[in-house]
């Protein structure tokens, strides 16, 4: 993938998901399947994974081979209570880390794509799979809030 792809994907992918924090309470219910998380427990988990990217992201740049804990989104969203979590909040620092995330991948991306990082269940992974791994992450949820939404 070139950087400029990636850029126009990580853009397009964080312009779409914004679009869905304004949805109507009834919406923000809707599920993609029985016992499948919300469009609202998604949308806090597309924030809190693209946070905790964006760490994992700095340190490949800033501190690269460090050994980087995966987290457990599945506790995140019991333990957090994303059911009563503010949207709104979420939705300013989703727009926020992915707009440094946009801006890291344009300066970055080529000159330090290789630098590596260990992650706690996969193993050694590199800034460029990091990067990529956003816009592939946001996508797939967005494939889920489409479908929730179908199925009114």
């Amino acid at each position: 993938m070139t950087k400029e792809q990636l850029i126009r994907d990580l853009t397009t992918a964080r312009d779409r998901t914004l679009a869905f924090f304004d949805l109507p309470p009834a919406d923000l219910s809707r599920s993609y399947g029985p016992g499948k998380w919300t469009v609202r427990q998604i949308l806090h988990h597309i924030t809190d994974a693209d946070t905790v990217m964006y760490d994992r992201i700095r340190r490949a740049i800033a501190e690269p081979r460090q050994v980087i804990w995966a987290f457990d989104q599945d506790r995140w969203c019991q333990n957090l209570d994303y059911q009563s979590l503010p949207l709104e909040l979420n939705r300013d620092i989703f727009r926020s880390v992915r707009n440094m995330v946009i801006h890291l991948t344009g300066q970055f991306y080529d000159s330090h794509g290789a630098n590596e990082f260990v992650h706690s269940e996969v193993g050694v992974r590199t800034l460029k799979d990091e990067l990529e791994k956003v816009a592939w992450h946001n996508e797939g949820h967005l494939k889920q809030i489409e479908i929730a939404l179908k199925t009114k």
